[in-house]
This record gives structure tokens, sequence and C-alpha cells, in this order.
């Protein structure tokens, strides 16, 4: 079986003028096992999405997959821009603890009546 890369995953496809042959972005598995992994039976959606409970899911789907190291290290080296990724959450290329909400972070108003950003 084989699966078409993401141009996303393809390191530097953009920024040279060399040009990428197809064995840079498929890759041939050996076997069909390798597309039980969580990430291939889940819906996609689940690893890019926005509320803390899916993201959680997602991070628990990763947990006990044997391609998790694999995973999270060709994330860090392609700068992933967003997601779940060998369990850990990307934004902007890092690993982030807590996906930021859209938008401008509330305001807290002080005792004083003064705003302060939170």
């Amino acid at each position: 079986m084989t699966v078409l890369y993401s141009e996303l995953q393809v390191a530097g496809w953009a920024e040279t003028g060399d040009r990428i042959g197809l064995d840079d972005v498929t890759y041939r598995a050996d076997n069909d096992k390798a597309f039980t992994l969580p990430c291939h039976i889940a819906d996609p959606e689940i690893f890019f999405a926005d509320s803390d409970l899916e993201i959680n899911a997602a991070k628990s789907l990763c947990a006990p997959c044997p391609m998790r190291s694999a995973c999270l290290e060709g994330a860090l080296s392609r700068q992933e821009p967003c997601g779940v990724w060998g369990g850990e959450l990307f934004e902007d290329g890092q690993v982030v603890a807590r996906k930021r909400r859209p938008g401008r972070p509330p305001r807290e108003v002080e005792k004083s009546g003064n705003e302060v950003a939170a």
C-alpha cells in the first residue's frame, strides 16, 4: 500500500528550486499493519481539534502507538505548524502545553476597577 504525504511534511519543499521525486513524498509500507495505527484509523480532525477534550483524546490515542517517538521526532524536525503529533501538541512548530484560544486573551478587572491583561 502506498500513501502520499502532504507537502507540509516534506521539509523545505517550497524554499528550494530543487524538484522532489515521487519517492520523496510517498511511503511504501511492507505490511498492512502499518495502517492500523491510531492516526490511520481515527478521524483525522481529532488531531487538529480546538477543544481541550478532543486534544486530550488525540494524545491518548498516541500513547500506546509503537510509532510515537518516530512521529514526534519527525514533527519536531519538520516544525509542524499545528496538531497532535507523537502525543504532543504543536503550535507554530513548537511543542506547547495548551492550545491558545483564537482572538484576544480575556481581560480581567482588578478590584480597583482597572483592566489588566490576563
